[in-house]
C-alpha cells in the first residue's frame, strides 16, 4: 500500500507526463476518497508544485491557465498573428462564422475584412464587443453563465442557443492537440460549447500555435477527425502532418506562404459538394 507521500509523488509524476490530472481518476487509482485527493492537491499547491483547477490540477510549468486575457495575448503573439492572418483569408463575404473564446480567435477576428457582410456567432464577450462596432457585422453573443476572468459564456443556455444556428465556418481555439487524445481545453465548462459549435458548422478550422501540439489539456473537446483544417506556424514536425492527414485533417503550416493554397482547397471542396 502506498503512503501519503508516495501518492503525492505519483501525482507529480503523472502531471509531468500528462500536464493535468483529475480528482476522480486519482481517487480511483489510489483507492481513496476525492476529499483525500483534494487535500493532497492543496498541499502540493502550497508547495508550488502544481496549480489546482476545477476538478483537478495542472503543472506549474504550464502557467498559461492562470494568466489574464492580456497576458495570454502577449504569449506566442507573433505566431498567433501569422496564424490569424492566414485564417482570415478563408473568410468570404456573407459567411456565418462561429468563434469560441480564446486569444487566437480574438486575433483572427481582428483580421476579418471590415467591409464584408458577416454573421458572427460567439461565446466570447471580447469578440462580440469589438464586432458590434462594425455595422457590416451581424453579431450574436450566446447567453448563459459568464466567466468574468476570461470573458466567455457557457452552460446549457449557451448550448441550446447555439443549436439554433448553422455556420459556414468555425474558428476554434484549443489548448491541446494530440494524435491520440484529440482536441482539448483547460476549461471543462467550455467543452459543451465548443463541441456544439463543431456540430453546427460546415467546416471546422482549428487555429493553434505549435506549443499546443503533442499536448493534452484537462478536458477533451473532440477527436482530431472533427477538424477539417489545423492552421499553425511552421514549427511542427512533418510526421505530425502525415498522421493528421491520415485522419482526414489538413495541416497548414508557414501560413504566409500557404494562404492562397488554402483558398484553392476550399474551392475544391465546394466543387465536390
Amino acid at each position: 500500500m502506498k503512503t501519503t507521500e508516495q501518492r503525492k509523488q505519483k501525482i507529480l509524476e503523472l502531471l509531468k507526463e500528462n500536464d493535468s490530472v483529475r480528482v476522480s481518476s486519482l481517487s480511483r487509482r489510489f483507492g481513496v476518497s476525492e476529499v483525500t485527493i483534494r487535500s493532497y492537491l492543496e498541499d502540493l499547491e502550497k508547495k508550488g508544485l502544481l496549480s489546482r483547477i476545477h476538478g483537478g490540477a495542472i503543472s506549474t510549468y504550464k502557467p498559461y491557465y492562470t494568466m489574464s486575457l492580456n497576458q495570454r495575448l502577449e504569449t506566442n503573439q507573433q505566431a498567433k498573428v501569422e496564424i490569424a492572418e492566414c485564417v482570415a483569408e478563408l473568410i468570404q463575404p456573407n459567411d456565418t462564422v462561429m468563434l469560441n473564446a480564446g486569444t487566437t480567435t480574438l486575433l483572427v477576428f481582428r483580421r476579418f475584412p471590415a467591409e464584408y457582410n458577416l454573421s458572427i456567432v460567439t461565446n466570447s464577450i471580447s469578440i462580440a464587443l469589438e464586432a458590434s462596432g462594425n455595422p457590416n457585422y451581424n453579431v450574436i453573443l450566446v447567453g448563459g453563465e459568464v466567466n468574468t476572468k476570461y470573458q466567455f459564456t457557457y452552460g446549457s443556455d449557451a448550448v441550446e442557443q447555439l443549436e439554433k444556428y448553422r455556420a459556414d465556418k468555425l474558428i476554434l481555439s484549443v489548448d491541446g492537440i494530440d494524435i491520440q487524445q484529440g482536441l482539448s481545453t483547460y476549461y471543462d465548462k467550455e467543452v459543451a460549447v465548443a463541441a456544439t459549435m463543431i456540430q453546427q458548422s460546415n467546416c471546422c478550422i482549428v487555429a493553434a500555435d505549435h506549443s499546443k501540439f503533442g499536448h493534452s489539456a484537462f478536458a477533451k473537446i473532440s477527436d482530431l477527425s472533427t477538424a477539417d483544417y489545423i492552421v499553425t506556424n511552421g514549427q511542427v514536425n512533418q510526421d505530425i502532418a502525415k498522421r493528421l492527414n491520415a485522419k482526414g485533417v489538413t495541416l497548414l503550416m508557414n501560413p504566409n506562404e500557404q494562404a492562397l493554397c488554402v483558398d484553392e482547397l476550399f474551392s475544391l471542396d465546394h466543387q465536390q459538394d
